[in-house]
């Protein structure tokens, strides 16, 4: 029987996991604030390292977001825990978020774990919202380092749209056409195409954007 991973627009699956910071139960212990939950190969490797310097520089504006950061790898507590530590004592950066520690089966039920990578977790990255649904899902190789304002980015785009009902442009806030606007959602029918072209700024009927605020 084939393997059902979650996928956008599903309710993130109930999970009882440990973590540096005790027990969390996903998504309730988040209920009413975004999350993301990002897995890694491997504690004490460089890349994931300088990752989890990101995140935790970062972490500010994700609380201002409204957004809490977990990690997951296939590592036990205690590695997590004597990572963590390695990073403040040598690198002076506290890791403000919890470690899950897996013993591959959340992995696997997430799918984060890739064969033909190899059996460590790919850089698997969740969005979770405020409902507990999964609105976006990334996935980056071992070798390749993910984009912390990016991340960032896709959380504060994401908020905009549910909030005023629009679509964002690539590169938002800095799009090519229309700077920082945001798109408003197609027609349905013929009267609302018309109206919307003298109620926006458009290129035709399909393409009306405005500005926010």
């Amino acid at each position: 029987m084939e393997e059902k991973f979650p996928l956008i627009g599903d309710r993130f699956p109930e999970l009882i996991v440990q973590t540096s910071f005790g027990k969390r139960h996903l998504p309730q212990d988040y209920a009413g604030s975004w999350f993301i939950l990002f897995s890694h190969p491997a504690d004490f490797t460089p890349v994931c390292t300088t990752e989890f310097v990101s995140f935790a520089k970062k972490y500010p504006e994700f609380k201002q977001l409204n957004c809490e950061l977990i990690g997951l790898s296939v590592d036990q507590v205690f590695a997590h825990i004597k990572w963590t530590q390695w990073i403040k004592d040598t690198l002076g950066v506290e890791i403000p978020f919890p470690i899950i520690a897996d013993d591959g089966s959340v992995a696997r039920q997430l799918g984060m774990i890739h064969p033909s990578k190899g059996s460590n977790t790919v850089r698997a990255v969740f969005v979770v919202d405020d409902k507990g649904v999964i609105r976006v899902i990334l996935y980056y190789p071992q070798e390749l380092g993910r984009n912390m304002d990016e991340i960032v980015r896709i959380v504060k785009a994401l908020q905009v749209a549910d909030a005023n009902m629009v679509a964002m442009p690539a590169n938002w806030p800095h799009n090519e056409l229309i700077g920082d606007a945001v798109i408003i959602p197609p027609p349905t029918d013929e009267q609302t195409a018309k109206e919307r072209m003298k109620m926006y700024t458009c290129y035709d009927w399909w393409f009306c954007y405005r500005k926010l605020g």
